[in-house]
């Protein structure tokens, strides 16, 4: 198995091209803004926007005398808040200029453009089935993005669960369809290994189906053609493991390790799969179940969302071999509510969508996209 990703290192000023079409699903159609035919022109974040500390905001250098009144609707005084007021949100990713990111919006089906100091921009939009917990799920960008501009999304139809393609200038097009849908349990992860498409699926509720050979759900595939319109010449994903519950997050460590977290009637689990396609069993397990979401992995170190913990958690692992001896520890935990999508930025920072409206707890400001350190290796949180 090849095991890479976008270089974190590689973060660089680039213009998007226009995100000017209208893109046609077979259960409907994605439109994007005209507005968006403007390059990608994010404002800066200024010099301590690499270094958020969540739980103790630096103090600001700004000569801006603060304001003598209340906040106006969706303005959060927290410096670690890049975005807010969204309607729920599925995964997120950040742009590689690194001060600017994609997110999903599960039930609208909206992709929007986000920065500091920015209101969000919608870039484009899909009709998906939002309904239980289906929706836009999550989102990728192409390994070549910056020539490309290609944006990989996995959707909730009214036939099934689906990953479809999005190109500037042409229709979506489906690349793998037929995931089962069902009730529940229809949330899923993409993220790239190399020019390898990762795919998480969930089991949509039907614990058989994760263990069925013959079904795409309650699986982590591994998909080479991502050619659209998919003929049966086509070859079929790779079923990488088998056995997902309700899907979380697959996240990548170039060169090392593909990690996935799922939730199971029994507990919550973290599992990796090494460079060479050895499949670890459970590297980590939470029988209190907290409600394991995206993930983020580097060195030393994999962060997890968790919305029923409402919290960041952190695992230090063996960069060798992966394992973890050591319990987690969490950041920022009920500070923002329950956490759901996770990216990694430049600089050690973590971007991560919040989940409050799904919970039906939301704050006044909720959705919100937030970005947070990365802890250390070794279970510090500097």
């Amino acid at each position: 198995m090849m095991v890479g990703g976008r270089r974190r290192t590689a973060y660089r000023k680039m213009a998007m091209s226009a995100l000017c079409v209208t893109a046609v699903l077979a259960a409907g159609c994605a439109k994007f803004d005209d507005s968006a035919s403007s390059p990608f022109t994010p404002e800066p974040t200024g010099a301590s926007g690499a270094e958020v500390e969540p739980e103790n905001p630096p103090p600001t250098t700004t000569t801006t005398p603060p304001p003598s009144g209340p906040l106006g609707p969706c303005q959060d005084p927290d410096p670690s808040v890049i975005a807010t007021c969204l309607d729920t949100t599925g995964g997120l990713v950040v742009l590689p200029d690194g001060a600017t990111a994609l997110v999903a919006e599960r039930r609208t089906g909206r992709i929007l453009q986000v920065a500091q100091g920015q209101t969000p921009k919608e870039i484009a939009r899909v009709d998906v089935d939002g309904s239980s917990d289906g929706g836009l799920l999550d989102i990728a960008l192409s390994p070549s993005f910056v020539e490309d501009n290609l944006i990989y999304a996995y959707v909730t139809t009214p036939a099934d669960n689906r990953v479809v393609r999005i190109a500037p200038g042409d229709s979506a097009k489906e690349v793998l369809g037929g995931i089962p849908r069902g009730d529940t349990g229809n949330a899923g992860s993409l993220e790239f290994s190399g020019d390898e498409l990762m795919v998480l699926t969930g089991n949509t509720g039907n614990p058989a189906a994760a263990a069925d050979p013959a079904s795409l759900a309650g699986k982590l595939l591994k998909v080479t053609a991502l050619s659209p319109a998919p003929t049966p010449a086509q070859p079929r994903p790779q079923v990488v493991l088998s056995g997902i519950g309700t899907a979380g997050g697959v996240c990548v460590d170039p060169g090392v390790a593909v990690w996935v977290t799922d939730r199971t009637p029994l507990e919550d689990r973290l599992q990796r799969i090494s460079a060479d396609g050895a499949v670890s069993s459970p590297v980590w397990t939470w029988p209190e179940r907290p409600g394991v979401g995206g993930c983020v992995a580097a060195g030393d170190v994999v962060a997890v969302s968790l919305s029923t913990a409402k919290a960041m958690s952190a695992l230090a692992a063996d960069p060798g071999t992966g394992a973890v001896t050591t319990a987690p520890g969490v950041i920022v935990q009920d500070r923002y509510g329950q956490l759901g999508g996770a990216a990694l930025g430049p600089e050690g920072l973590i971007w991560v969508s919040t989940v409050n409206k799904t919970a039906g707890q939301p704050g006044p400001n909720d959705d919100r996209v937030i970005k947070m350190p990365l802890p250390s290796g070794g279970g510090g949180f500097d």
